[in-house]
């Protein structure tokens, strides 16, 4: 396998635009308006267990679908809330019509759920339930909503966004908890992009791994817009996610691009991973990390960092041996990493409840 150093993953895998929205990188707002609105009756469990709602209960608690939150030409995404107060998140298909709706987008619609329906972990921005229908057609998906941002916001965008060194190393623990899980899995869930635009943050800065697009129709017109959402390496094995893993935490310590918008490495990150520069040389200095222990900290991550983007990919750690280094280093078990409160279970009670009357 080719060294991944000349085609890193895109850091703005979500930045495209269409005419009804001027967004950048798509991102779950914690402005979205969304009164609270019945969650709704929903139909038998009919797709991997996970439930099948209506288009009219998701209609209203997104406001008649107008509390967007961000779009791309073949997304839209909404924000919501359900009438016990939880907020969620739905994406949608701009396509209009059935006949616009291939049976290889059907069938990765299929897919996706059942897929996401396995992953199940905290750390997991986790899929609540789908909507499938005709008139008007409706393919959408619809999950917890992350009211922080993007990781990618706190590290480059958002001046109030700073993330303290206790915050980082949560954050890079609990993205590490969940790639285990997933690749532990039989078999594997591996993800198709990772970066720190694709990680969100709970209300108390616990890391969300999101995976919530579900159609890239290599025979339809929007091939090269479909591409360009991607990263500009596929993650089709585990060694390539742990690549991305390394890069990330990377960015998380240093709280620097690490590539640019095309996807080449910023000549920092390459002098970093040819070995000219340590990790301490590159941390972000609005980190307090020189006491002695946290300097001890610095180096071990370093060593993790460099194991992770290793040239070779047959040596790199599973994120198994991953985890239980962080664990080593930061002493933090999983359910340190997991966010305090989570809205998940309040929401699945909710359509259980809804469905079982």
């Amino acid at each position: 396998m080719s060294s991944p150093e000349q085609e890193l993953p895109s850091l703005w895998p979500f930045r495209r635009r269409c005419s009804s929205c001027a967004t950048g990188p798509i991102r779950w707002s914690p402005s979205g308006r969304g009164r609270p609105a019945s969650a709704g009756s929903c139909r038998k469990r009919s797709c991997a267990g996970v439930p099948s709602l209506k288009r009219s209960e998701l209609q209203a608690a997104c406001e008649d679908f107008s509390n967007v939150i961000g779009c791309l030409s073949d997304y839209m995404m909404y924000k919501g809330t359900l009438s016990s107060g939880v907020e969620i998140a739905v994406i949608s298909t701009t396509t209009k019509s059935g006949k616009e709706w291939s049976k290889h987008c059907e069938a990765q619609f299929r897919k996706k759920i059942t897929s996401l329906s396995r992953v199940n972990h905290k750390n997991f921005v986790n899929l609540l339930g789908y909507c499938q229908e005709e008139q008007p057609f409706t393919r959408m998906m619809v999950f917890e909503y992350a009211p922080n941002g993007t990781l990618f916001d706190h590290l480059h965008v958002r001046e109030d966004g700073h993330l303290d060194w206790p915050t980082r190393l949560r954050v890079a623990v609990g993205i590490a908890y969940c790639l285990e899980h997933m690749h532990q899995l039989s078999p594997p869930e591996i993800l198709k992009t990772l970066d720190t635009s694709t990680v969100y943050l709970t209300d108390d800065f616990a890391a969300k791994i999101a995976d919530v697009f579900f159609c890239s129709d290599d025979a339809s017109s929007t091939r090269a817009e479909m591409a360009s959402l991607q990263s500009l390496l596929a993650l089709s094995d585990r060694e390539s996610v742990v690549y991305s893993y390394g890069m990330v935490l990377l960015e998380i310590m240093s709280g620097r691009f690490t590539a640019s918008a095309g996807g080449l490495l910023e000549g920092w990150a390459a002098s970093f991973l040819r070995g000219e520069r340590q990790l301490r040389d590159v941390m972000d200095p609005g980190l307090s990390w020189n006491a002695p222990r946290q300097a001890e900290t610095v180096n071990r991550l370093d060593g993790v960092i460099r194991s992770c983007t290793d040239r070779e990919a047959r040596r790199r750690p599973a994120m198994a041996e991953v985890a239980r280094r962080l664990r080593g280093i930061t002493a933090m078990p999983p359910e340190a990493a997991t966010p305090k409160v989570s809205p998940l279970w309040w929401a699945e009670l909710e359509i259980i409840s809804t469905e079982a009357t």
